[in-house]
């Protein structure tokens, strides 16, 4: 069983940055590939970056490449994300997800283990 607990989120304007990072329970945390997903209101959940076990290797939507960056640290059991130049399209619920697989996944379904999730809303 793999706990995570987000935290970071916030209110930001258009343009701005937050930082959000996820804090896992597990110390085999360095197995899992790691990623954030996000939902905004009646919306699917959507995949928006993902990082391996090593973090060799990441991997992002079109809608976000460019503005936010994943990474990890394994000795910390964390994974944060820095969202850069946010849009109002941004906003939404941020989560974080575990999954123990070699690969980055692109499906929810594909993930074993979720936390709570933490707001992220831009003004316009």
């Amino acid at each position: 069983q793999v706990q995570l607990v987000e935290s970071g989120g916030g209110l930001v304007q258009a343009g701005g940055s937050l930082r959000l990072s996820c804090a896992a329970s597990r110390r085999t945390f360095s197995s899992y590939v790691m990623a954030w997903f996000r939902q905004a209101p009646g919306k699917e959940r959507e995949f928006a970056a993902a990082i391996t076990w090593s973090a060799g290797s990441t991997d992002y939507s079109d809608s976000v490449k460019g503005r936010f960056t994943i990474s990890r640290d394994n000795a910390k059991n964390t994974v944060d994300l820095q969202l850069n130049n946010l849009k109002p399209d941004d906003t939404a619920v941020y989560y974080c997800a575990a999954a123990l697989t070699p690969r980055i996944n692109y499906s929810a379904g594909s993930y074993n283990y979720w936390g709570q999730g933490t707001q992220v809303t831009v003004s316009s």
